[in-house]
């Protein structure tokens, strides 16, 4: 190999690693999903999608396989309660699934939030037959927040316990839980029974004296 080869291999793969201005991600995510999306905001340098529950699926595969998107790796998939959001002024829907994607091959990055339609019972597909490393990400949005993925293989808790009752990340679950569990030596096995410990303020009062620090 000669090192004008040599050099010129180096130069190509630079130009293959320079990060895309986020505007130009803005514009190839837009161009790709089409009416796919409802929303594609552009800002503080970051992309973020807003999709129907319904065209979920079918825009994250785009976002995948489109020549200028490729984003062939989901890094994070999370659930969201907004139920508390903006001290309880939020209008929209309850849960969301929000989800970030890398493109290796083109060096960017996307986010893309999806709301359930129900609040009782929120419901959205599976992308594990995409990107296989949803498979827990989705049982954890699962476990913590109670949102369904259709379609995955595997849908059971993962960070919880088997006879756990609830979804712990839900702005209404109780901080203190709805049973506990100890060990009973008479019985010889671990027993769950209702929450004994009432709620209690943990932050300390605190009380100045008069003229504390010299002030009046």
């Amino acid at each position: 190999m000669t090192a004008t080869t040599s050099a010129f291999d180096w130069a190509a793969l630079a130009q293959q690693t320079v990060r895309p201005a986020p505007q130009a991600v803005h514009d190839a995510v837009v161009a790709a999903l089409g009416e796919r999306a409802r929303r594609v905001q552009l800002q503080r340098g970051e992309v973020t999608v807003e999709v129907d529950a319904a065209q979920y699926h079918e825009a994250m595969r785009v976002l995948r396989d489109a020549p200028h998107c490729r984003f062939e790796q989901l890094i994070d998939l999370c659930g969201v309660d907004y139920s508390t959001y903006r001290d309880g002024a939020w209008e929209g829907s309850r849960f969301a699934v929000v989800v970030h994607l890398l493109s290796v091959t083109l060096n960017q990055r996307v986010r893309v939030r999806t709301f359930c339609a129900d609040d009782d019972f929120p419901v959205v597909d599976t992308v594990t037959d995409l990107w296989p490393s949803a498979n827990w990400y989705e049982r954890e949005a699962f476990d913590l927040f109670g949102i369904v993925f259709e379609g995955h293989a595997d849908l059971r808790r993962i960070l919880t316990d088997y006879g756990f009752i609830g979804h712990p990340f839900r702005k209404d679950f109780p901080l203190s839980g709805h049973v506990e569990m100890r060990y009973d030596p008479e019985r010889r096995r671990v027993i769950y029974e209702p929450v004994t410990i009432e709620p209690r303020e943990i932050t300390p009062r605190i009380i100045r004296e008069e003229g504390y620090g010299g002030l009046h």
